[in-house]
This record gives C-alpha cells, sequence and structure tokens, in this order.
C-alpha cells in the first residue's frame, strides 16, 4: 500500500483490518484493528511478537482509554468518515498536545487534498488517501496555504507572532 508519510509517498507495510476481516484471527502482519476489536482482544494483543499492531479510532471512540495505552501502538489511525466530520482532528491534538504521543497519527477514510495542510497541523503525520485520488496530486495540498492564523500542533508560529 502507498501513503503519505511526512509529506512524501511511501510504500507501507501496515494493513487496516475490519471486524469481518478477523474473525479468523489476526494474521502475523503489520496491523491496524478497529477500536472495538482491541477492546475484546486487548490481553491477546499486548502479548502479540513480530509484527506491529496499530488501532484505528471513529469520533465516537473514547480517545483518552486509548491514550492511556498509546505507547503500545506504533500507529494510531483515526477514521474521518466523511469530509465534514472534523472529531478526527480534535483526536489528533489530544493525542499530541495533551497526551505527546510521538508515534504515527494516520489519517484514513475520506482523506481529500484539501484536508491534508489542516490534518498535518493538528498533529496527523501519515495519510491513506482515497483510491480514487492521485497521491501526486495529494501533496500540493501541503502547500495551499502559506500563512498560519492560529497555533498547532505542528509550532509553526502563527503570523501574529512573527511581527
Amino acid at each position: 500500500m502507498r501513503v503519505i508519510k511526512d509529506k512524501e509517498i511511501v510504500d507501507d507495510s501496515w494493513t487496516l483490518y475490519d471486524e469481518s476481516a478477523l474473525e479468523s484471527g489476526l494474521p502475523e502482519a503489520d496491523a491496524i484493528v478497529p477500536y472495538t476489536y482491541w477492546k475484546d482482544h486487548r490481553d491477546e494483543l499486548s502479548s502479540r511478537e513480530g509484527a506491529k499492531l496499530g488501532i484505528v479510532v471513529g469520533g465516537e471512540d473514547d480517545i483518552e482509554e486509548i491514550a492511556a495505552e498509546a505507547e503500545g501502538f506504533e500507529l494510531i489511525a483515526i477514521d474521518f468518515p466523511a469530509f465534514k466530520d472534523g472529531r478526527g482532528y480534535s483526536q489528533a491534538r489530544i493525542l499530541r498536545d495533551h497526551y505527546h504521543y510521538k508515534g504515527d497519527i494516520r489519517a484514513v477514510g475520506d482523506v481529500l487534498r484539501d484536508q491534508l495542510y489542516f490534518m498535518h497541523r493538528c498533529g496527523i503525520s501519515s495519510f491513506l488517501v482515497k483510491e480514487d485520488k492521485d497521491l501526486e496530486d495529494a501533496l500540493h495540498g501541503f502547500s495551499d496555504f502559506s500563512v498560519k492564523y492560529q497555533t498547532a500542533a505542528d509550532a509553526a508560529p502563527p503570523i501574529y507572532r512573527q511581527r
């Protein structure tokens, strides 16, 4: 799978699984599992060796419960089910600013070029752009704006502090 990570297109070893794909168990691969699967199999997953473990959370999931165990995840994916659903931006900021999560935060779901700049400012470091969108074009989304009007997780100084 190809994703945008740190503003570059890279090959990625992670596989995003849904509940139905995990009915027969978790494969020995770098896996991103749903929050509900993680809650039901927490003990089993914490003793897993070899392959890396990530979790995908939705806007309705308890980000504080996940943050309490965040260091156990090399990747936390945040699902953006629709362009108009902004809860994932808040979840990313909470993970970065309040819990100081240093791992990869990935945007998945309805991820479009128009959102990349703002998602990155909120602390999201990798992006699984919708399959029907061009990754090369999506990269240009990081440079759509040259001025920052407020502080954010990226620690870039806003324009009012540059005077």
